[in-house]
């Protein structure tokens, strides 16, 4: 059994989850790409989210959000269900297209952290050396709309979805004022991915890389998976925060919810009168167990 973990409002998150078998299940083609972004779209107005950046790859996709009312779970259930359906019925497939293991959700502590988790999504294409530049990825990359303050806009897929469903949804990429003001993370973004984008050229020139190329992308079958091996037992972070005291304060609050959680949950359990740890979500939503009060 996994460890719980508190769900609350005004938190930053990044959303990871990959294909199953580490297919390119998620190729770029026009009706993945419209299909992402209408999933998405519909998710995040769902359960009030805001979609800072997504970037799909062929085979993973990273998603940074920031969780106004602490509903992020209903998210990524409702995009993931809606996507892994859609998806498969375009390819004509009836397995899983996500991996077994659940999602990687990271909670971003500071504003430090956020930035740093838009870089990394933002360049991915670029860091795998699959493109040079990340505008060049013909898959959903949102770091030239989030830069120009623009909106995705995605039609009903018709081959999965019922005419009832909306014609069209519109994901707007924005800078919530919890991360500051809006010119100025731009701004810092931009360098940052500029940076980024330059360090990582002139490793490639260092060391005589080439990247895939947009073509070869495309061409790739979606039954086809890396050739590299894949690591196996990796860390699986629950937060991100470059300040160590920062840090050690979330991992704190970390232990304090678990501990308080099991406590009141063995409580429960027995059949005695139990109040949950402010972050309980789903015995909350579905159990409707109490809440010790703020």
């Amino acid at each position: 059994m996994p460890l719980p973990r508190d769900v609350v409002p005004e938190e930053f998150y990044l959303i990871t989850r990959r294909c199953t078998q580490r297919q390119f299940l998620l190729r770029p083609d026009d009706e993945t790409n419209n299909a992402f972004i209408y999933c998405l779209g519909l998710a995040a107005e769902r359960a009030d989210i805001d979609v800072l950046l997504p970037c799909a790859m062929s085979n993973h996709h990273h998603t940074v959000i920031y969780d106004r009312f602490g509903r992020y779970p209903e998210f990524i259930e409702y995009f993931h269900k809606q996507f892994a359906r859609c998806q498969n019925a375009l390819r004509g497939r009836n397995e899983n297209l996500w991996a077994a293991e659940q999602p990687s959700v990271v909670r971003l502590i500071d504003a430090e952290d956020v930035l740093r988790k838009l870089v990394y999504t933002a360049m991915n294409p670029v860091s795998d050396h699959l493109v040079a530049y990340a505008h060049q990825w013909p898959g959903v990359n949102g770091l030239s709309v989030l830069l120009a303050k623009g909106e995705l806009v995605a039609h009903r897929p018709r081959h999965f979805f019922r005419a009832s469903m909306p014609e069209t949804v519109t994901l707007r990429l924005r800078i919530p004022p919890a991360l500051g003001n809006e010119e100025e993370v731009l701004t810092d973004l931009k360098q940052r991915v500029a940076a980024e984008q330059a360090r990582v050229t002139l490793e490639r020139v260092r060391t005589g890389g080439r990247v895939i190329g947009k073509r070869l992308v495309i061409q790739q079958s979606w039954k086809s998976r890396p050739e590299t091996q894949e690591q196996r037992r990796t860390l699986n972070p629950r937060i991100a925060a470059i300040n160590p005291a920062a840090r050690d304060a979330a991992l704190a609050r970390n232990r304090e919810f678990v501990a308080a959680y099991r406590i009141a949950r063995a409580t429960w359990i027995s059949g005695a009168p139990a109040a949950f740890p402010i972050g309980t979500y789903w015995l909350r939503r579905f159990a409707h167990v109490p809440i010790v009060p703020n």
